[in-house]
Parts: structure tokens; sequence; C-alpha cells
């Protein structure tokens, strides 16, 4: 409870007054909806639209129209009366948040759209925290943190703790920082919670940490939420002022959403409680990374009064798809039923397909897919998932040899190039002086004569006076902290930042590219990189796509800023490039075959769709299996991937698979059971033997082994897989056959136990 009496955790009654009506916003409930808005809607879909006050779940089944149903709600409000500004509208990707932004501005006479907030979480809150984060402590500036920023200041204060990186590695201590900042906790408030050795150390780690951040004015991800939500539950002037700008609210994904972006939404509601979330429990899939299912399992108790609205009929998938995915997810518990169907035709039955191992596989993967391009579908059209990405080699491997082109979508590619990564480093420390990180990263790239000996002098000088790096470093020559052409170099770079960020006050928002090209040209950035190598070309042109990229950036006009200026262009660009998304990596018009894992595929959808890996410890994985929980959400993994395909979709195992460099047999996925079977079609590419198979050794008591299994012939073992018989001798304890397996080399078994099947 804050000490204005607000409860941010009581969201069941209006915190402070009753819900004011729509009328009051300037809405005409009572008028007639526009024809077009509701046009070619299901009942459903149509109950979704026009609900208006009070707090709704729409229960949105894969491929049920949700983006249609938010884009239309939001167009019929504005049509109502309802001021633009007073939406908003949150999803998890760029991608999904264009998609509607501009949805929206087709269903809307011109205009009428301006103000209106469609985003990403958390996009909306490193926007509300360059406006209000002043309050905390965080400059306008500030620098969000990508996973390697993290990892660097991570290992720093691992250290400024008096810990190792070796006992305590950057990647473990963060994870267990995600955690608690996603219960909002800060690195006080866990310190007095941390009751043993590994909490405690935590806690060290976790202070050291943050006040690194705090240092170099930066977030990271997680920040941005955390932030956000302890400043609107304890600040109750920001609190008041968003949610008068946030009266109608419209949530996307629901279930993927942790505690800290809970409270945010919540607390934003808890005034007008004119919250309408979308999502689908089936689909929750990131409870690996704080997503928590209950959020949208117990809406109906969070926000009490709620409507439930179903949306079961899938316009994407063929009944057989739909019949199959829907057998499957009915396994799991914890989820409220809705009945998936679709008006579509049956189409192909799935194909379940049981392959010899990896490689045969990946060929009956690119056969299908050249089976789908005879019948007219493109290759853009497809895609494989899988539920690690390390089993997309042999998948490349196969699609190159059968020349289909492919590409493997492993989250912000482009982004993380080290050029990219440098370039993208001059316009931070530009925006934010006080990142020391990247600041780090530019003073000697290109090759200035700035080495690591002066850097440590300028870095003491700046702890010793109170200046940050980048004072120190205008500062230092004439300090004479360092002298002769060294000093001349310190004083040329710090001069030229510094003229770079005068420029950024002086233009306007629309000379963004032109700005970014300035930079790389006045650095010499695009000169050193392209010097030598034999992807010089490559690095030169990702330069060139960083300026495309900046020129084809839309900044979103904000109501609250009256005179941007190109500084204000620059910390929105970088925000956008800080928080892509994995699915935003994916281009639908490449004209190749995408490869991607099934968390990464989610929201995307293609005509054909391979699931491969349908082994017990790849899917479900091997940490799922003691857990009902986690063993739910693998299901519900399946689920959404079986849900990506429009018309064919094929699903596959192997009977063996190379761990590591060696042959391992597997056991079928216990979830290939569990789909129905008159919405499969089977193909079992496994070899097939006639066997005679003594169970028990007393069946060799009137047979000879070397008989049954003569030295040169082919035999089958239920771990090892084929082979061929070496050699027999009788000794104590039974017959010893050696082997020449296929798969794992040469092996000695005793005949009478192990089980062998002669190959006919």
């Amino acid at each position: 409870m804050t000490t204005d009496g607000f409860d941010p955790l009581d969201f069941r009654t209006p915190a402070r007054a009753p819900t004011r009506s729509i009328h009051a916003s300037g809405a005409t409930p009572d008028a007639e909806p526009d024809a077009e808005l509701l046009e070619a809607l299901t009942d459903a879909q149509r109950a979704a639209v026009l609900h208006l006050e009070g707090p709704a779940l729409v229960l949105a089944g894969p491929g049920s129209g949700k983006t249609r149903v938010i884009t239309r709600r939001i167009a019929y409000l504005v049509s109502r009366g309802v001021k633009p500004w007073q939406i908003l509208a949150l999803t998890f990707t760029n991608k999904a948040a264009g998609e509607m932004r501009n949805r929206v501005e087709r269903l809307l006479p011109r205009g009428l759209s301006s103000g209106l907030v469609v985003s990403t979480f958390h996009s909306y809150c490193a926007s509300l925290l360059r406006r209000h984060g002043d309050r905390i402590g965080l400059q306008a500036g500030f620098s969000i943190y990508d996973s390697d920023d993290q990892k660097s200041t991570m290992k720093a204060a691992i250290e400024a703790a008096g810990l190792t990186t070796s006992n305590w590695t950057p990647a473990s201590v963060l994870a267990a920082i995600s955690e608690l900042k996603n219960r909002l906790l800060t690195p006080e408030e866990y310190l007095l919670e941390a009751d043993d050795f590994w909490t405690r150390s935590v806690a060290k780690a976790y202070v050291q940490y943050q006040a690194l951040l705090h240092r170099s004015n930066a977030c990271d991800f997680d920040d941005l939420l955390m932030k956000s939500a302890r400043l609107l539950r304890d600040d109750a002037e920001v609190r008041a002022r968003m949610q008068d700008r946030a009266r109608f609210i419209l949530l996307d994904e629901y279930q993927d959403t942790n505690h800290a972006q809970f409270v945010i939404a919540a607390t934003l509601a808890s005034e007008h409680r004119n919250l309408l979330v979308v999502g689908d429990p089936d689909q929750s899939i990131y409870g690996w990374r704080g997503a928590d299912i209950s959020n949208i399992l117990d809406f109906e108790e969070h926000f009490a009064g709620a409507v439930v609205l179903p949306l079961g009929e899938n316009f994407r998938s063929t009944a057989a798809i739909v019949r199959a995915a829907d057998g499957l997810i009915r396994h799991n518990t914890k989820r409220p039923h809705k009945d998936l169907h679709t008006a579509l035709e049956e189409g192909e039955k799935v194909r379940v397909v049981r392959c010899q191992d990896e490689h045969d596989e990946a060929d009956q993967v690119a056969a299908f897919f050249e089976e789908r391009l005879r019948e007219g579908v493109p290759y853009k059209s497809m895609a494989v998932l899988y539920r690690m990405n390390a089993l997309s080699r042999v998948l490349e491997d196969a699609l190159r040899r059968r020349m289909i082109p492919s590409i493997v979508v492993r989250g912000t590619a482009f982004y993380d190039r080290k050029e990219i990564k440098d370039a993208i480093a001059y316009f931070r420390v530009l925006a934010n002086p006080r990142d020391e990180v990247s600041l780090r990263r530019i003073v000697n790239v290109p090759t200035r004569g700035i080495g690591p000996t002066t850097v440590r002098k300028i870095e003491a000088y700046a702890a010793g006076s109170g200046y940050g790096i980048f004072e120190a470093l205008a500062i230092a020559p004439g300090a004479g902290i360092v002298k002769g052409k060294i000093g001349e170099a310190v004083h040329a770079f710090a001069d030229l930042l510094r003229g770079f960020q005068r420029s950024m006050d002086e233009r306007l928002p629309g000379d963004l590219a032109d700005f970014v090209g300035e930079v790389l040209k006045q650095t010499k950035l695009d000169e050193f990189v392209g010097r030598g190598g034999d992807d010089e070309a490559e690095r030169v042109a990702n330069l060139d796509e960083l300026v495309s990229a900046a020129r084809e950036f839309q900044m979103i006009d904000d109501p609250d800023v009256t005179h941007p200026s190109l500084r204000t262009a620059v910390f929105a660009w970088l925000e956008s490039v800080a928080l892509v998304a994995d699915a935003d990596a994916f281009d639908p018009d490449r004209g190749s075959v995408t490869l991607m894992t099934l968390h990464a595929a989610k929201g995307l959808e293609f005509d054909t769709v391979c699931v491969v890996g349908l082994e017990h410890g790849l899917l479900p994985h091997a940490r799922s299996v003691e857990s009902d929980d986690a063993l739910e959400e693998e299901r519900r993994l399946l689920f959404v991937g079986m849900t990506r395909a429009e018309r064919a979709l094929m699903v596959s195992s192997a009977v063996s698979r190379q761990v590591r460099g060696v042959r391992q047999a597997t056991i079928e996925s216990a979830f290939l059971k569990e789909i129905p079977a008159d919405a499969t079609r089977k193909s079992d590419r496994s070899p097939t033997f006639d066997r005679i198979v003594y169970d028990e050794p007393e069946a060799f008591s009137d047979l000879d082994p070397s008989e049954l299994f003569p030295i040169g012939c082919s035999v089958k073992h239920p771990i090892f897989g084929i082979g061929k018989v070496e050699f027999l001798a009788r000794g104590f304890g039974g017959t010893r056959a050696r082997i020449a397996f296929r798969s794992v080399g040469t092996k000695t078994v005793i005949v009478e136990h192990a089980k062998l099947s002669r190959v006919q």
C-alpha cells in the first residue's frame, strides 16, 4: 500500500473512483457503429469489437483473427469519439505493433489516428522513463544495454563484489537477477531477503551491477519493465497522468506477460477499468523467461466483472491441421476449454514421419518442400521449425544440396555484427555520454592511438575527480594526464564527439539518415571496416544498410514533445534498434525456406511447415519431463508450431540422432501419440526387418547362436542400430559377438542377452 492509499495489487474494484462512462470521454455509445468496421466479422469477433466499458478477456485461438479484432476495436473507439491519445495498445514485437498501426490508419480517415499509441511493452516503458525517469534518477538519454553489454557489466560487478567469474558466471547471475527484477525487487530489498550463501552472493553482485548501470545512465531490458512498474505504482502524480492518457487499454498476447507487465497494465487500468486483453493460454510458451500463465488463467479473479469472449474459429489452417492440433492440446489440464474449429476444407492429413536418422529426416523435409513447390507453393511460404538451434545444421546442408534456398532466423543477426555494434556505440555515446561500455568500445575504433593504458589513466582521473569518462576525455589533455601525440588524439576525439552533439541539438528529426552517414564518414569508420579481409565489401555494405535503416525509420508522433530535434530522433532510433525482437528478423519476402526455432515462430504463419525432432529429450525437452507444468508448456510449444501451418504440415522424428559426436538411439515423443489418428497419415522410414527375437536366454538352449547370427550377417541391436557380425566365440556367461555397427562403431555384446534381430 502506498502513502496515498492506492493499492496497486487490488484491481478487483476501482481504486479511487467509480468507473467513468465512455460518454464522459466524448464517445456516443448509443450510436450505430460504422458498417465498414464490422464488415466480414463473425458474431464472436463482432462482440469483442463492440465491447466498450469494463474489463474483457478475448480467448483467441490460433488463426482466429485477433489482430483484426484489436484494430477494428481501436477504430471503433475513435469513431465513437474517443481521443486517439487516450487509447493504448501494447504487444510484444515491433512487427506486430507496426502491422496494427498500419491497419488502424487504413481504417480511419487521414489524421484521425494521430497520437494513438500502438507499441511494444518495452518501447512504451522506455518512452515513459525518458519522460519521467528523472524522478527516479534516470536521465532522458539513457542507454539500453543488450546482452553483450549486460555480460560485460556483470563481469565487472562480480569482481567488484569480491566474487570470481569462474564460480559465478555472468550468465547465471544475470538470470537470477532477471527473476528478481520480474518480482520488482531492488538490490536493497533482496539483501534483506537473502538468507544463504548463494542468495547473499547474488545480492552483492546485484548491488554492484545496478551501481554500474546507474553510473553509465543505462538500463537493461528488465529495468525498463521494473522501473516503469515501480514508478507507476509508487508515484501518484505520474500514475494519474498516465492513467488519464490510457483510458482504453488493449493488450495483445496477454498469456506472455510476466509479473512486472501485469503490474504495469493493471495499474494503468485501475482508474477507468477499460482493459481488454487478447490471448490464448494454449500458446503460452515463454515460462522459461518469466511469462506467468496465471495472469490470463486468473484474469476474472484479478478484474471483477470481466467479460470472457472466446474466438475458436480458425481462418488459417485446414480442418485436418486444426483437428490434429486441437486433439493434442486437449491433453493439457491448465486451460479454459474452447472449441477449435474451421470452416475451411479438410485438406491433406498431417504427415507423421519416423526417419532413420537426422540426415534421412532432412532429406524427407527437402523432398516434402520440392513436392509442394511442384504444386505451386513458393519456397518463401515454407518453414522448418525445431526446439533447438543445433538441429538446423543438417537441415541447412540438405537444403543446400538440393539447391533449395533457405535462411536461418536467429534473432537480431544484423545488429550483432561487429561493424554495426561499433557504429551504434557511437550514437549511444552521443545520446548518453555516461555510457561507459559504449565509450570504451569506440575510443580506439578506428585506431587513433588511444590504447588501454591511456584509457586506464583517463578512467583513474575520472574516478579521482568525480568526472564521467566522457568529461575526462575533454579535460585530460589540458590537465596533463595525457600528453604529446596521444594527448592530441584524445583532444581531437573528444572535440569530434562534442561537434556531433551540437549538431543533434541544431538539426531536425528528418536529418537522421544524413546525420548517421556523416558520423560514419567523419569518424572514418566506413574506411576502417573496408580495409582488407575477405568480407570487406560485405562490412561496407552493412554500414550502408545502417544508413538505409535510419532513412526508413519513422518516429511516432508524441503529443507531449512540441519541438522535436534530431537528438529526439536519435533517442527514438536507438530505442527501436535496442528493442528488436526475434520475430522482427523474419522477412516473408526473402524467397527462401525459413528455418527457425518454435519459440521464434510464434505469431507467424506459412503455407507449409515441418516440425522436426519430435523425440523424448528434444520435444519434450529433457528438462521438462519431471514437471507437469513444464511438460504442458512443451505441449503448447508443439501446438504453436503445428498451428503455424495453413495447408500442409509434416512432423518428424528420427530413430537415431548424433549428439555431441555420439550416435544415440531415440524414443519417439509421446506427443505424437496424442495427435488424433484420423487427422494423420503415418510413414515409417526406419529400417524394417523380418525379426527373430529371443527375449530370454533360455530360448537359445537348443539353438546354436553361430547359426542364427553367422559371421558376415547383418543384425539390428535395439540401441546401437544396424551392424555386421565380425566375430563369434562361446565363453563364460554366453556367446560373445563382435559387431561393427554403422552408427557407433564396433561393440562386443553377449548374444543371449543382446536381443539381436537378424536382418533378412
